[in-house]
């Protein structure tokens, strides 16, 4: 009962310092919504109907929202955290189009993918269309070392992808290239977003670092829930089909774990599922019976806990202020979505 009542709490306070970075953070992210909205458009009728089908789908925009609370934390914002921000979430739906195509995902963000209306052809084009907008706008701030940051990432981005298809159901998959595919495809984007976010603000170099470090640590949390709660969480609350990680072969920590530890038997029942499109509920079932028994989503959160703490840690040497709090307290929201 205790601990019920502690995961409760902890939950109450995630949520509450989520309100609070919406708050903190909105009449910038006012700002860069409207830019994203303007850079949405063009004369070919279906690149805004299907960019704003991706941007409008709703999200938190938790990456731009990072970039922005970066820039303010250090006080002395030069404005070009507006087109850093926006860069970020055009890269980051950039990707979830082309994800989805690669993935042959149905659902993204609870509404039929992109691909399912447009096609994968249009997916793919779009996407490119708004990486193009994304380096366009770096390159309107002026500033070459940001636009250094932000471009190595997009091909970092690539990398991981590539490497991720590459290891689909591929048993031999070892914890570290799991490590190494969730640094390239997820945390390199929140700690590049974090890091443009401190330059903008002024952020002395170890500010810089502070905050490049911050990003990835949560970033990788971020991660971490995400897989778990492909197998723990239902199909209306992630936006996306429960299971869809199975059913891709995708070899994700809990998987990869729920293998080392499985006796044949076992390890027969998750094979049989891994990469099958049309495993059904009892094959996800019967998976996440052996994931419980060996405790894989457990360790997986574990895991996720120790980056949230790496996260905090890369902020303490930074003057306290409110916005360094709101920082620290905001990953544990993030962490709570799998309780």
């Amino acid at each position: 009962m205790a601990s019920s009542a502690a995961a409760a709490a902890n939950e109450a306070n995630g949520a509450g310092a989520l309100d609070r970075l919406l708050t903190a953070t909105q009449p910038e992210m006012e700002r860069v919504n409207a830019l994203i909205l303007m850079r949405a458009n063009s004369h070919v009728e279906m690149v805004p109907e299907l960019a704003r089908y991706l941007i409008e789908a709703g999200g938190k925009r938790l990456r731009p929202m990072l970039t922005i609370a970066a820039a303010m934390l250090f006080g002395r914002a030069n404005g070009a955290q507006i087109n850093y921000a926006a860069a970020v979430e055009f890269m980051h739906n950039a990707t979830l189009l082309h994800d989805d195509v690669v993935d042959e995902s149905d659902l993204r963000r609870g509404r039929p993918a992109a691909r399912m209306i447009w096609g994968n052809q249009a997916s793919v084009l779009v996407g490119d269309f708004l990486l193009g907008q994304a380096f366009m706008m770096m390159v309107e701030a002026g500033d070459i070392e940001a636009l250094g940051v932000l471009s190595k990432t997009a091909a970092i981005i690539a990398e991981g992808e590539v490497f991720q298809l590459a290891k689909a159901r591929d048993l031999k998959t070892t914890p570290d290239d799991y490590d190494q595919v969730i640094r390239a495809k997820t945390a390199t984007l929140f700690q590049a977003a974090a890091e443009v976010g401190a330059m903008a603000g002024g952020a002395d170099a170890a500010g810089r670092a502070a905050l490049r470090d911050y990003g990835r640590e949560l970033g990788l949390a971020f991660q971490l829930v995400d897989d778990v709660l492909d197998y723990r969480g239902e199909s209306g609350a992630m936006g996306k089909n429960a299971g869809d990680d199975l059913r891709e072969g995708k070899m994700t920590l809990p998987v990869i774990l729920a293998l080392a530890d499985s006796n044949p038997a076992e390890s027969e029942i998750i094979v049989a599922a891994l990469g099958q499109a049309d495993a059904n509920e009892t094959a996800l079932s019967q998976v996440v019976a052996i994931m419980n028994r060996h405790n894989t989503l457990g360790r997986t959160l574990d895991l996720a806990h120790r980056h949230v703490r790496l996260a905090r840690e890369a902020l303490a040497p930074l003057p306290a202020s409110a916005m360094k709090t709101l920082l620290s307290d905001i990953v544990e929201f993030y962490v709570n979505r799998a309780y």
